[in-house]
């Protein structure tokens, strides 16, 4: 069976013409995944998350705000996208969009969401293209209705995932992983459980050194309910906003690394997409179908 796959037109959303987000990418990927027959059945829909539900990771006032469209221009600012009512939305798709696909990853062992991973999103705020924190909301909801007890967050992003740390610095039994660029953005990364700087430049080999050294015994160690796997793909060598170097082929490596260890443990894991930043949409579409593909090939 083909893991489910959620996507909402929404993931999508309006942005100023110019803008440096590269948004078009999430309409080219659900495209790109039909035509690679990796949605037969079409695309699960998910419900947008309400504010309830957004509120179990982040403070109260900064998701009314967010909602009302009313946050100061110092966190606009911050975030980098215009906080007005297509954004929002897309936040609120994509939160919800993988609370759903970790639920569906329980039930069918593997899943992912077209969209999520905006780790930078933290408790009191918003940043770096990040409004709501999708992982830390989903993993805490699912937590706290005890579904899960403990998950690894295993964040490949190039960018240190600072705002998942901080939303869950007082759950222990969600363990978050970063393996990042580490003079890379954010300047003033926030500790999690386990940060894994990495030097610029590092290749295909280097960086799969790195997770073999560290992923396996981490699954063996904490033995989660859950795997979170940010897949960011802005690792790649051309990635605008990148310091590392992989290829097509080594982002491929490291989709299969890591959702093969889960696999051969039985421990469901569910994929998000994470950050890359390049004006070549179909290129970068291509990049992020490859997590889809390794799960598809490891299901």
């Amino acid at each position: 069976m083909i893991p489910p796959i959620v996507f909402h037109p929404a993931y999508q959303a309006v942005l100023p013409d110019g803008h440096r987000f590269p948004m078009r990418k999430y309409g080219r990927l659900a495209e790109m995944l039909t035509e690679l027959g990796l949605a037969p059945s079409g695309f699960v829909r998910p419900e947008p998350a309400d504010a309830a539900l957004l509120k179990r990771a982040h403070r109260a006032d900064y998701v009314d705000a967010v909602l009302a469209c009313s946050v100061s221009r110092e966190i606009e600012r911050s975030i980098g996208l215009p906080v007005d009512e297509s954004v929002v939305a897309r936040s609120r798709a994509s939160a919800g969009g993988t609370l759903a696909a970790a639920r569906l990853a329980l039930e069918h062992g593997l899943a992912g969401s077209a969209a999520g991973g905006s780790h930078h999103a933290r408790r009191e705020t918003g940043a770096g293209f990040c409004l709501f924190n999708d992982v830390a909301i989903a993993a805490l909801a699912l937590q706290e209705e005890g579904t899960i007890r403990r998950a690894l967050i295993v964040d490949c992003d190039v960018h240190q995932g600072d705002g998942t740390a901080d939303c869950l610095a007082g759950s222990p039994d969600l363990f978050t992983v970063s393996i990042h660029a580490e003079k890379n953005y954010p300047t003033r990364k926030i500790a999690g459980d386990l940060d894994i700087g990495l030097s610029d430049g590092v290749d295909d080999a280097g960086y799969a050194a790195v997770l073999g050294a560290h992923l396996p015994g981490l699954l063996d160690g904490l033995a989660p309910d859950l795997v979170f796997y940010n897949a960011g793909v802005d690792p790649h060598v051309d990635d605008r906003l990148g310091r590392l170097s992989l290829t097509d082929a080594g982002l491929r490596a490291r989709d299969l690394t890591v959702v093969g260890e889960a696999r051969r443990r039985r421990i469901p894991l569910v994929a998000v997409i994470g950050g890359g930043y390049t004006g070549d949409i179909d290129a970068l579409a291509a990049r992020h179908a490859l997590v889809f593909q390794a799960m598809a090939a490891l299901a």
